[in-house]
């Protein structure tokens, strides 16, 4: 319970501190109310698409607690860009009604130093986010910049270079925001996909599993890259489908190899399998004659 509590209470101050950003930003300017149409998103984009129902329904009932912050388009008068509020400039978007927001003049380094450290005293934004966040505005601010709005040193910075670097785009998107998952999970997917014999099949398991939650697919992607481990000779194991269910039990020892699929509980896997036998070992005698001729 006090482990609860503190989390909680950490949670609190962390949208304490994010308020306080936002407060200290907005100081000495006016709250007005802007038509949603007229607002573009950051030109660095921070997030992902993900759910928003929550805050919907926080603002349908409750109204719009705290205003975004744009700066004036540098290229199309009359228009605006946002600096944070994303989310809520959707939900609102979503609801049909004008959004309320404080309009300052930002330089793009002063844009980028707000929305990166306000994102940083928020808890939803995930680290894969924060670290697409930082890498792409590598591709047109300095270090400085960049460890200014990202409010980590700059080991930690190449830290997240290398991680975004390392896998594909596809890859990224097909898993999406993984909430909770931490740097030291995207390390440990980075060596799987380095190890793996094709690693480019790794996005097209993600894109099948779509209907899972964004962290669910992190997790099924590391277990299907991760090597299957070799059955020792005498101790049963057990064989499983990507999402965890229970295949079949193998038992091997020096003179055969048994495997048992339970047949109440997959009657039409273990017919397939039956069905499949006589293939697989045209398959292995045709593999091996190659093998002989070459």
């Amino acid at each position: 319970m006090a482990a609860v509590s503190k989390s909680l209470g950490d949670l609190n101050d962390r949208s304490r501190r994010a308020n306080e950003i936002e407060r200290k930003l907005a100081e000495g300017q006016a709250v007005i109310e802007l038509d949603t149409a007229s607002i573009e998103p950051s030109f660095v984009q921070d997030r992902m698409e993900g759910d928003i129902d929550g805050l919907l329904a926080s603002i349908r009932e409750q109204g719009q607690q705290v205003p975004i912050l744009v700066r004036p388009h540098p290229e199309q008068p009359g228009q605006y860009q946002v600096a944070f509020g994303h989310r809520r400039l959707r939900a609102i978007t979503e609801l049909g009604r004008q959004v309320k927001a404080i309009v300052r003049d930002l330089t793009d380094e002063q844009l980028v130093i707000a929305q990166g450290q306000e994102n940083n005293e928020r808890e939803d934004l995930s680290f894969i986010e924060k670290a697409r966040f930082a890498a792409r505005l590598k591709e047109r601010f300095s270090r400085d910049v960049i460890t200014a709005a990202m409010s980590v040193d700059k080991s930690d910075l190449t830290r997240m270079f290398n991680i975004v670097d390392a896998l594909p785009v596809e890859l990224i998107d097909a898993i999406g925001p993984a909430p909770g998952v931490g740097r030291r999970s995207w390390i440990e997917l980075v060596e799987l996909l380095e190890k793996a014999p094709a690693p480019q099949e790794a996005t097209q398991f993600a894109l099948g599993l779509r209907a899972l939650a964004s962290q669910d697919r992190f997790k099924e992607v590391v277990t299907h890259l991760k090597p299957r481990r070799i059955v020792a000779r005498g101790v049963p194991d057990v064989l499983a489908a990507p999402d965890g269910s229970r295949l079949a039990q193998v038992k091997q020892s020096k003179a055969k190899v048994e495997i048992m699929i339970d047949r109440k509980a997959t009657p039409d896997f273990a017919a397939f399998v039956l069905e499949q036998v006589p293939a697989l070992y045209a398959e292995y005698r045709a593999k091996h004659r190659q093998k002989k001729e070459a």
